[in-house]
């Protein structure tokens, strides 16, 4: 039974990072390239930058601590940047590191599912590591469809395109 939940656990989890890939997909291909280091204010974050950053997020947490792997991650770094790596660049790195990440989780057993490790100088599970990743990643891909919408004047970035989100639900 345990493995099963395992498994159930893990595939939930991938699915919620690819929903967060697709969306920022979708709102990537609505952005100019001059769009993706323009940033709403002095104090806020490009949409470069927060690729950056959940590249350097998703490697500490899901690749190096998960896969167990020296931790290289220089996380000031993805908020200095002001450009340097390109529009495909950014999404080639994006994809690749979540890909990446996917296997790592796929390949890890129950066990270090459940064991503990710290990252940043939190203690989590396994499973609270995936469990972070999953929601710094869809918080982050919010800011990236907001950014978006307001840079191109949309209110709908189509992530949702021929689903009816009014659908009932049903109890069996």
């Amino acid at each position: 039974m345990e493995e099963k939940v395992a498994k159930e656990f893990v595939e939930q989890i991938i699915y919620r990072w690819d929903e967060s890939t697709r969306m920022i997909g979708l709102s990537f291909e609505q952005l100019d390239k001059e769009d993706i280091w323009k940033k709403p204010t002095s104090n806020s974050n490009s949409v470069g930058s927060l690729i950056l950053h959940l590249c350097g997020n998703i490697t500490q947490y899901a690749i190096s601590s998960l896969g167990n792997t020296e931790d290289q991650r220089a996380r000031d770094e993805e908020f200095a940047a002001k450009g340097g790596v390109s529009k495909d660049e950014l999404w080639s790195k994006l994809q690749e590191t979540v890909e990446k990440a996917k296997q790592t989780l796929r390949n890890i057993s129950t066990s270090e599912l459940l064991r503990e490790r710290e990252v940043q100088g939190f203690t989590f599970s396994g499973i609270g590591i995936a469990i972070h990743v999953a929601e710094h990643y869809s918080y982050h891909t919010g800011q990236i469809a907001f950014w978006t919408k307001q840079l191109k004047d949309k209110s709908n970035l189509g992530f949702y395109d021929g689903i009816d989100l009014n659908i009932k639900n049903k109890n069996d």
